[in-house]
């Protein structure tokens, strides 16, 4: 085998394969210490299109004291990814989780609005015109199809919504803007109604939103069901969906390929990103999820992926 080929341990691209058959890209979550180990860095090289900030982008690593920034690990990834010509989703600017202990305090509407409104505007201002998507909302909605309780919805009630959208917006005004949560990975299931009924809502209230970001965290089996999910989620007034966060335990290769024909199936259905390199590295330890093993070999499943395409 050619040296080339050796470094990036599959033998093709999935990002090429899948911007081929019409979509944006096929990404991969990383972050500073898992680029500078083992071959990480030489696998996104050679075979994803974009990066998504595993942890360096979310508020609680961005601002942990008020006012003191630390910005290190997330210039980094910034930095390696244009470097690298791979396209970037930030990744989150509001999250109830890993939220600096100062935010959760607050409790005046107004305070917490100014807040808001500057923490938006200082990160994707920094990284205006590097980043394609951004999730401006993570994990907004309960299993119910509801607003979440938080600090941001305890306090403004869903206005922090059309908040944090505008000042997105207007901070990178060629940034898409995404609203992403978990569990909406089967039609008809109450979060994914939610999030169609409250998008809508939203949208017709001239709420800036671009996308919804599916997270497509799954079990074995819950493949083929992904299709028809994307279809309502698309049903949305958005301009389109991505899968933002996929692994599945296992890495059934069936499941796998499932859910990306069930993108390509789905016009709105722009991207996918998977949730890390090797199973070494995942946050799902001793599921074996991802598309490359703990030795950085690709599975089966990576194979027919590209086969698929």
């Amino acid at each position: 085998m050619p040296a080339a080929l050796n470094s990036r341990q599959a033998a093709a691209s999935i990002h090429d394969a899948f911007v081929a058959a019409g979509k944006e890209f096929f990404g991969v979550a990383t972050d500073q210490g898992l680029l500078e180990r083992g071959s990480n860095a030489a696998i996104i090289e050679a075979n994803f299109g974009q990066v998504t900030g595993e942890n360096s982008m979310k508020w609680g690593s961005l601002e942990a004291t008020r006012g003191s920034y630390n910005w290190g690990p997330a210039d980094f990834l910034a930095e390696w990814a244009t470097s690298n010509g791979k396209l970037i989703r930030g990744h989150t600017l509001i999250w109830h989780s890993q939220l600096p202990t100062w935010v959760e305090g607050i409790t005046d509407p107004a305070e917490l609005t100014e807040v808001i409104q500057t923490h938006v505007a200082t990160v994707m201002g920094r990284y205006a015109g590097q980043v394609a998507h951004w999730d401006v909302l993570n994990e907004i909605l309960a299993e119910d199809g509801t607003l979440r309780d938080s600090v941001f919805s305890r306090v403004l009630g869903e206005e922090f919504v059309a908040i944090a959208f505008n000042a997105a917006r207007e901070a990178d005004p060629n940034a898409k803007l995404y609203i992403n949560d978990y569990n909406l990975d089967r039609a008809g299931y109450a979060k994914v109604n939610g999030m169609v009924e409250l998008v809508t809502k939203w949208k017709n209230a001239g709420v800036p939103i671009d996308g919804i970001g599916t997270q497509t965290h799954i079990s074995g089996g819950m493949g083929a069901g992904v299709q028809a999910a994307l279809e309502q989620l698309a049903s949305a007034p958005v301009d389109e969906i991505a899968i933002t966060e996929l692994d599945i335990a296992q890495a059934p290769s069936a499941d796998y390929t499932a859910v990306v024909e069930g993108c390509l199936s789905v016009a709105k259905c722009v991207a996918i990103t998977v949730w890390g390199v090797s199973d070494a590295d995942s946050w799902r330890q001793g599921e074996n999820p991802l598309l490359f093993d703990g030795s950085f070999q690709p599975k089966q499943a990576y194979s027919d992926i590209v086969g698929t395409l």
